[in-house]
């Protein structure tokens, strides 16, 4: 019979193969070479160890071999291995998902382009989420080309961070078209392992227009519905602004250049009101004027998913929703310097000039 090579140990070394041995916070095939060693060094043949730790000879004949040559380092890192050749190269698949497109698509998919490259779809996702890219997402934009953008910015951003003494700044604006659904079915609602639902296809019952005044510093609106939002709509909203407030307070308005906000009408009205104040957002530049987060919230939390089968009570909806609103209202803050938002422009003014002229 084949005697195995027998195995000596330290003190040192005895001892901590026992603390591998006993499993305190090392892996399990550490804690499993350390015990086929010290049996091992009891004097135990291979066939012994293998048939009293349940594993095969060839493990512990390897193992034995390891230590004899390696001593602790050599159960305690495995040995290296050589393994496949890489063949993935992720800077290629940046390149071909920022620079080209599949002959058929818009956009590329993980399996378009792994089979493009004849690699796995889990070795393209792999590298899209380390590099951030999804093909599958479009942002939309729109930069504004008005020749006295910088001079609307930096006087509504003004506005924002340092509004006047003894004023009140509102941002205003109108949400038309406000749509009075109701879903052809009734919805179900969410339970446990299932989210709410309702029907695709839907009955129209009429729309609404929304005027809507936030008042910067508390946060709390001021905003009736119409029905249509002409000249004689704006110009009825700002009287009902005018009696709202103070009659000792300056009123500055921040809206956007909607013909009916420069009617003639409405500029003889502002003549003999002159504590109102109008400033123009730049045009393309919506998302400088404050209200517009007021019209996503109630969007998403009352309108989007509300079933209302008669204008009346959509209206009823919008104006229960804003008057729990202004019980606890809470003004959004603005951050942005128009510094700021003035270099990010002109970088994307030139990547679109840049690309333009491509």
């Amino acid at each position: 019979m084949r005697i195995a090579r027998p195995i000596g140990l330290g003190e040192e070394q005895r001892a901590k193969l026992a603390a591998y041995a006993r499993g305190c916070s090392v892996a399990k095939r550490v804690v499993e070479r350390a015990r086929i060693v010290l049996q091992a060094a009891e004097g135990k043949q291979d066939r012994e160890i293998a048939a009293a730790l349940g594993v095969g000879r060839h493990t512990v004949a390897r193992w034995r071999a390891r230590f004899l040559e390696r001593g602790l380092t050599g159960i305690e890192k495995d040995a290296s291995r050589p393994g496949r050749r890489r063949t993935i190269d992720p800077e290629e698949i940046v390149r071909k998902t920022t620079q080209e497109k599949p002959a058929n698509a818009t956009h590329w998919s993980t399996r378009t382009m792994a089979r493009a490259l004849g690699i796995s779809e889990a070795s393209v996702r792999r590298v899209w989420q380390t590099h951030g890219l999804k093909p599958h997402l479009v942002e939309t934009f729109k930069v504004s080309h008005d020749p006295q953008f910088v001079e609307k910015l930096e006087d509504i951003v003004g506005l924002y961070l340092n509004p006047p003494q003894q004023a009140i700044v509102f941002s205003v604006d109108e949400k038309s078209q406000i749509q009075a659904l109701d879903r052809t079915q009734p919805s179900l609602p969410i339970k446990k392992g299932h989210g709410g639902t309702m029907t695709h296809d839907y009955k129209r019952y009429g729309t609404t227009t929304l005027f809507a005044a936030l008042n910067t510093l508390t946060g709390t609106v001021l905003s009736p519905c119409r029905s249509r939002h002409t000249n004689q709509d704006w110009a009825a909203f700002l009287r009902l602004i005018d009696r709202s407030t103070p009659k000792n307070k300056q009123i500055h308005i921040i809206a956007d250049n909607y013909s009916a906000h420069k009617h003639p009408s409405v500029k003889d009205w502002l003549q003999r009101h002159k504590r109102f104040h109008r400033h123009f957002t730049p045009t393309s530049a919506s998302w400088l004027n404050m209200v517009e987060r007021f019209f996503r919230d109630i969007t998403q939390r009352r309108i989007r998913r509300g079933a209302f089968r008669s204008v009346p009570e959509l209206v009823a909806a919008i104006d229960q929703y804003i008057h729990n609103h202004n019980q606890a209202p809470k003004p959004f803050i603005w951050t942005a310097k128009a510094s700021d938002i003035l270099a990010k422009v002109t970088r994307a003014r030139r990547t679109l000039d840049k690309v333009a002229s491509e």
